[in-house]
């Protein structure tokens, strides 16, 4: 009979673990998603570079006489692509930028509303929508990965499966 108790204890567990396994894949496939539109926007601002550039060498070599032009011009169309490609990178580097300070935004937001709750056991799903951030699976799932952070390292406590509680002071 031991092995029948420890069945539904045991599903239970691998349940819980599915369940972290899919909210940290999720997070990877939104860093994936972002990693790969920026991929896509960096692909499509050299492939117009590109573009201009061969363009500019084939009016160079229709033309002799227009060589000393495509040449006075290609530094122009270099600093082009330079500075479409600082943009980008511009870009990407307040999108990261962005990311860290919402990371940053939403621990302080949670700690906040901990804060206001008291004592009372709220799930994960009601903190979101506390917060607007329960517009999609992904934003849940983000508020639930920040509580589970703020678990580990004892800035609230989980009382049961999906149930967190501010931390007593």
């Amino acid at each position: 009979m031991v092995s029948g108790t420890r069945a539904p204890h045991t599903i239970a567990v691998t349940a819980e673990s599915l369940h972290k396994d899919l909210a940290r894949l999720e997070l990877q496939k939104q860093a994936l998603e972002r990693e790969l539109a920026a991929v896509v926007a960096h692909l499509g601002s050299v492939q117009r570079a590109l573009s201009a550039i061969e363009a500019l060498m084939r009016d160079t070599t229709a033309a002799a006489p227009a060589n000393a032009q495509a040449q006075a011009d290609l530094p122009a169309a270099e600093d082009a692509v330079h500075s479409e490609a600082s943009a980008s990178a511009d870009t990407d580097a307040d999108a990261d930028a962005d990311r860290q300070r919402k990371y940053g935004q939403l621990t302080e937001q949670i700690l906040e509303y901990f804060a206001t709750v008291g004592q009372a056991d709220v799930r994960a799903r009601d903190v979101a929508a506390a917060l607007g951030r329960d517009t999609d699976s992904g934003s849940i799932n983000a508020v639930r990965s920040t509580l589970d952070r703020l678990v580990g390292t004892s800035r609230i406590r989980r009382t049961g499966r999906g149930l967190y509680r501010a931390k007593r002071s």
